[in-house]
């Protein structure tokens, strides 16, 4: 078993190997749940987003050749994820690509409403499966916290039924800040009934 000095944190663009299709496949098994609408099949849900990673966004966790786990942290201004139309229609087919393109840009592409200075976005925390408990995520984000320049982090919209996610970020320092409701229907619908942010302040 790994533990988190055992993995080699890097930022994607610079892993000196084809990481794209990797992280598409952690993605499609962290995220699946909620694009089954678009696809039930695990490999073309990768497929289809592989396209989408910014890589000089996004930091990954090596164990050797294999990517253990990644993680975007953008200035709150820039995006992480870039999609684009094409590649989802040729996956998904011309409707659900279409839609795709539009109902995720705005879902993945939001805009932070004037962004506080020297603040840090981090986010699409993802571990692939063979990795899960061993610190490899953990690993991702203690790099991000030590080798970037903000004095703030913050982490939004985290499911409150993603209790691992949030265990793991109050342990690394972050506290909520903040809890919006789903409606009624939306919480029927994903069993999740808040959307937490949460936020680190460095000395």
């Amino acid at each position: 078993m790994k533990h988190a000095g055992a993995f080699e944190v890097v930022r994607a663009d610079r892993a000196g190997m084809e990481v794209r299709s990797q992280i598409a496949e952690i993605f499609a098994d962290g995220f699946s749940q909620w694009l089954t609408y678009f696809s039930k099949d695990r490999d073309v849900i990768a497929k289809a987003f592989a396209h989408m990673f910014v890589l000089d966004q996004f930091y990954v966790a090596l164990a050797g050749d294999r990517v253990a786990a990644f993680g975007a942290c953008t200035d709150c201004r820039s995006f992480a994820l870039a999609l684009q139309r094409a590649p989802l229609r040729r996956h998904l087919g011309w409707f659900k690509g279409t839609m795709a393109a539009i109902v995720l840009k705005k879902e993945f592409q939001k805009p932070f409403a004037d962004p506080p200075a020297e603040t840090g976005s981090v986010e699409f925390i993802g571990t692939a499966l063979s990795f899960r408990g061993q610190g490899a995520a953990s690993a991702v984000i203690r790099h991000m916290l030590d080798h970037l320049p903000y004095r703030t982090y913050l982490i939004e919209e985290v499911a409150d039924t993603n209790i691992p996610a949030i265990r793991l970020y109050e342990k690394l320092g972050f506290t909520e800040y903040k809890r919006n409701s789903l409606s009624p229907r939306q919480a029927r619908m994903s069993g999740i009934h808040h959307m937490v942010s949460l936020r680190l302040e460095k000395a």
